[in-house]
């Protein structure tokens, strides 16, 4: 039997604790919060982990990852955190091809493709110029898309990148939020900026809104323009009609490459209007040219719950639909 009572001391030497522990100790509470039934303990430099003798193991592998981490590249994110508990190795990941870097973000951040899904999407997008990435929330959609756009801007593959959203409310009415038209629009395209601001420097960022090397824009300031020599990622596109995406779609240039995001099961559409997102994906998928990139909760490399959060509400919707079928 594997789960009788055990009891691990662990020593930890040659890093800074608040680094492994983090502030308020809020990297051990992520910790325990993804074992529960074990007990840890820390005191200085010593750690003490209580509980069945299967998962005080498991913690205290996980802590020494931790601290290998903080040794060998001497960082230890939040993120990182999620991850090692979410089961990915940094070391495994980064030794593959599959894993390689995108780009390096601001301080020299390594930002590359987390699951293998996020990796076709990068293999997706260098063979083809239309992708359609389609997942739930936390998939990592937005933000590998925005960072294949970046590389592509440094290596000079295009010349700008734009990126849009259908300006779309999501329970919340945007005519009664204060301010001009663009503090109105600013928060519905606030991912993209956090994404551009993970990724560029502040200044080179600015400069680059300035001239209009990186425009962010809703979908309707999309209308009437040919975009060309540029990378554009159409983000939140469950939330476009069909006649938004067509439009869309008919305004790429010859050397333009395109991502679309979306999430189908969250459609912000009034109930009277349909998706075009589906209909686009299916219709165009066989065109050359065109590739559809399908993520999932194993893609999610936010908090551990979001992968449960997603699989609790996926049943839910699934009952729901058999119900009709069940009554009849």
């Amino acid at each position: 039997m594997n789960n009788y009572q055990s009891e691990i001391n662990l020593q930890i030497q040659g890093i800074e604790l608040l680094d492994l522990y983090g502030e308020n100790n809020s990297k051990l509470i992520l910790l325990q919060k993804s074992y529960p039934d074990v007990k840890i303990t820390s005191r200085g430099t010593k750690i003490k982990i209580s509980g069945s003798k299967k998962e005080a193991q498991q913690v205290k592998n996980k802590l020494e990852l931790m601290i290998r981490l903080l040794k060998e590249r001497k960082d230890l994110s939040t993120d990182t955190v999620i991850e090692v508990l979410n089961g990915i190795n940094p070391f495994e990941r980064s030794g593959t091809r599959g894993y390689k870097t995108i780009v390096h973000g601001r301080g020299g951040k390594v930002i590359r493709a987390k699951t293998p899904n996020q990796r076709r999407l990068v293999e997706a997008t260098a063979s083809h110029d239309i992708v359609f990435a389609l997942g739930p929330a936390g998939t990592g959609k937005t933000y590998t898309a925005v960072a294949i756009a970046v590389n592509a801007l440094r290596n000079r593959g295009v010349k700008k990148i734009i990126l849009t959203r259908p300006a779309v409310e999501a329970g919340e009415s945007l005519g009664f939020l204060p301010g001009d038209l663009k503090e109105k629009i600013d928060p519905y395209l606030r991912p993209l900026y956090d994404a551009l601001d993970d990724m560029i420097p502040v200044e080179t960022l600015n400069q680059f809104m300035l001239n209009r090397t990186i425009e962010i824009a809703p979908l309707a300031f999309m209308r009437g323009r040919t975009l060309d020599n540029a990378f554009i990622i159409l983000d939140e596109a469950q939330n476009c009609t069909t006649m938004q995406i067509k439009m869309f779609l008919t305004r790429l240039g010859p050397s333009a490459k395109c991502i679309i995001t979306g999430d189908l099961s969250q459609i912000d559409l009034p109930a009277r209007q349909r998706s075009g997102l589906r209909l686009a994906s299916n219709l165009l998928n066989n065109l050359k040219g065109v590739s559809s990139i399908y993520l999932d909760s194993g893609d999610v490399v936010r908090h551990r719950l979001v992968k449960e959060i997603i699989h609790a509400y996926s049943a839910h919707e699934e009952k729901v639909r058999r119900r009709p079928l069940e009554e009849e």
